[in-house]
């Protein structure tokens, strides 16, 4: 009997967090669609990013890096569907690759992970902190001044090891990661977002599609996190102004609550020596999208007027 073709083909990065991710919306579209998840096909594309491990990203073209290769097999029909951590996604999509979902979104924070204290306040003057991060960076040492920051790049599971072999004495994680992988506990402690904003659309996830492609935007409508996408919107706004991008320090958290829509964003020079930041909470309006676009907008040139170019790396 000939195998039934797939209902869907999803795309994805061939990590062990991106894997667990995409079988997470795997198996909430096959009870969406009612179809059985075998139907729905897990394609791995290789990316760039996912080939480069031993440089910043910024050093060999930014977040594209993570999500070209998808957008061409999107574009060959190879996949009808892509998987991606949102905070991957570059702030602006080509022309015919639509963010057509946002799912309910996991928790934002970035934990604080090392063998040798529990917070970043406890490490000992000296003490490393491995990062690929430019947000990172400059949020370390904006807190700690007398800590180092070393280059740490890799998977999660890489990173946790390169701690355990001394290449550094801690390390941040998004935390959904580490409770997408089952490893949670490895947080000595959560970042308090008030203190160090996470990174711009840090806990969310993605789904892109040809921006032609109707049918199988009307199969992800009801996949949709209302309260997930105006957060995201706000997000992706604020980096826009500030030119978001892997040159620029920037963290950024929406909440929705209710009516009410809070956020706080900031960019600080990569040395970590000066920070701006602004804060604000506004009631929704009917068109909650419209208005998280026009918040994150405004804030983001606020502090791009006030700052300059004195947040963007040098050389970059």
């Amino acid at each position: 009997m000939r195998a039934m073709s797939p209902y869907l083909r999803i795309g994805a990065r061939g990590s062990k967090l991106s894997l667990a991710q995409t079988g997470q919306v795997r198996a909430d579209l096959a009870a969406l669609l009612g179809v059985e998840a075998a139907r729905l096909a897990i394609v791995i594309i290789t990316t760039s990013g996912d080939t480069i491990q031993d440089r910043r990203l910024i050093e060999v073209g930014g977040k594209g890096l993570f999500t070209k290769e998808l957008d061409e097999a999107l574009r060959d029909g190879r996949i009808d569907l892509a998987v991606h951590s949102l905070k991957d996604l570059p702030t602006r999509l080509p022309d015919d690759i639509a963010l057509a979902c946002v799912p309910m979104r996991e928790d934002p924070r970035d934990a604080f992970v090392s063998l040798r204290a529990n917070t970043l306040a406890d490490l000992p003057a000296g003490a490393n902190v491995g990062t690929a991060s430019l947000r990172r960076q400059a949020q370390t040492l904006y807190a700690r001044p007398d800590v180092g920051v070393v280059t740490l790049r890799g998977n999660v599971d890489t990173r946790l090891a390169k701690l355990e072999t001394g290449q550094a004495d801690a390390t941040f994680l998004a935390f959904a990661g580490l409770k997408r992988l089952g490893l949670q506990a490895r947080a000595a402690s959560l970042v308090d977002p008030d203190e160090a904003p996470p990174a711009a659309c840090q806990g969310a996830l993605a789904i892109t599609v040809r921006e032609t492609d109707a049918r199988v935007r009307d199969m992800l409508a009801g996949y949709q996190n209302a309260n997930a996408r105006t957060e995201i919107e706000v997000e992706r706004a604020f980096l826009a102004a500030l030119d978001g991008s892997c040159r620029t320090p920037i963290a950024a958290l929406a909440r929705v609550n209710g009516a009410a829509l809070s956020f706080i964003g900031e960019t600080l020079t990569p040395d970590g020596t000066s920070r701006w930041r602004r804060s604000e909470t506004i009631t929704l309006g009917a068109n909650t999208d419209a208005d998280a676009r026009a918040l994150g907008a405004r804030l983001g040139h606020d502090i791009r007027e006030e700052a300059g170019d004195a947040i963007v790396m040098d050389g970059a």
